[in-house]
């Protein structure tokens, strides 16, 4: 008897819990063995049981509804006022508490930013002018002064250099 690799997760599941449906062994043994819980085993023995080998797939964990979502009609309602009155949110808040309708700000921005009726504000960016302004001859001046290291017959030399631009 050769000995493959599972081709699924299902294919796995049904190796392992065979031994237990042709009563070789327990759950509780097996599961001494198994790299999985008692209470996995258990949970797959039964949805073999129920369903037969596709009751072993693997089934997706996501929710499939949300408890805490806000009604559509209430969407579509913030929806509906933003574009006739093109308000904040505090302000649409506050034409729904008028219907009745109690939502929060937070919630009735966050609805306006999905639906992508926030407003586009441009950006500008400052151009800073530099002006060069013209100066006439002698307005600027550089002056330099050299020491000269040594002293020349005992007396001390300077030299002094002007830049006028």
């Amino acid at each position: 008897m050769s000995k493959t690799m599972p081709k699924s997760t299902q294919e796995e599941k049904y190796r392992w819990i065979k031994p237990i449906l042709d009563k070789h062994i327990t759950i509780k043994n097996l599961s001494m063995v198994c790299p999985f819980s008692e209470r996995t085993i258990k949970y797959w023995l039964a949805n073999y049981r129920k369903y037969g080998l596709i009751g072993l797939e693997n089934k997706s964990t996501r929710p499939k509804t949300c408890p805490n979502e806000t009604p559509i009609r209430i969407k579509e309602r913030i929806i509906e006022l933003r574009k006739e009155t093109k308000l904040c949110a505090k302000k649409l808040n506050y034409k729904l508490a008028k219907e009745n309708i109690l939502v929060s700000d937070r919630l009735i921005a966050k609805i306006i930013k999905t639906e992508g009726l926030t407003r586009k504000y441009r950006i500008r960016k400052l151009k800073y002018k530099y002006v060069k302004i013209p100066l006439k001859p002698g307005e600027l001046v550089e002056i330099d002064i050299k020491y000269v290291p040594d002293s020349i017959n005992g007396l001390k030399y300077y030299q002094f250099l002007f830049i006028v631009k």
